[in-house]
């Protein structure tokens, strides 16, 4: 069961990143792949200021992309901690005496899916705010 609980937040946010991917990052890739080659078509560059020129045609989406990878580091720490909380929980139930591995395992299931609850509903608002602040790496 708590494979299919991974497999439900791992597609909610597979699901996110290729909405992001398809209407925002595409788009700043492809304007960084027109830049790119513009330099690339300056004849009048040397090879050096051809080299800074697509490094900084470049710099915009790599940051982005860092942006984004870290905002998605952060929603996997937050879900890890509360993953870890629920092992907590259970240690203390066990060692209240609770030894039915039936219960234990219930409880597991009722605190993980509250975990991905609350991170699938967590979503949506971190998104909107990296889709605010894409525009900001230009």
């Amino acid at each position: 069961m708590a494979d299919a609980i991974q497999a439900r937040v791992e597609n909610a946010v597979k699901s996110s990143v290729e909405q992001l991917d398809r209407e925002h990052l595409r788009k700043m890739q492809a304007s960084m792949y027109t830049c790119c080659a513009n330099c690339c078509n300056t004849p009048s560059y040397s090879m050096d200021e051809a080299q800074r020129c697509i490094e900084k045609c470049s710099t915009p989406l790599q940051q982005a992309q860092a942006y984004v990878q870290n905002e998605l580091s952060d929603f996997q720490d937050r879900l890890q901690r509360c993953a870890m909380s629920c092992q907590d929980e259970l240690k203390d139930f066990a060692a209240r005496g609770n030894v039915d591995e039936v219960m234990i395992r219930r409880q597991a299931e009722q605190c993980l899916t509250k975990c991905a609850d609350k991170h699938i509903a967590l979503l949506p608002a971190m998104m909107k705010r990296i889709k605010n602040t894409l525009p900001s790496y230009k």
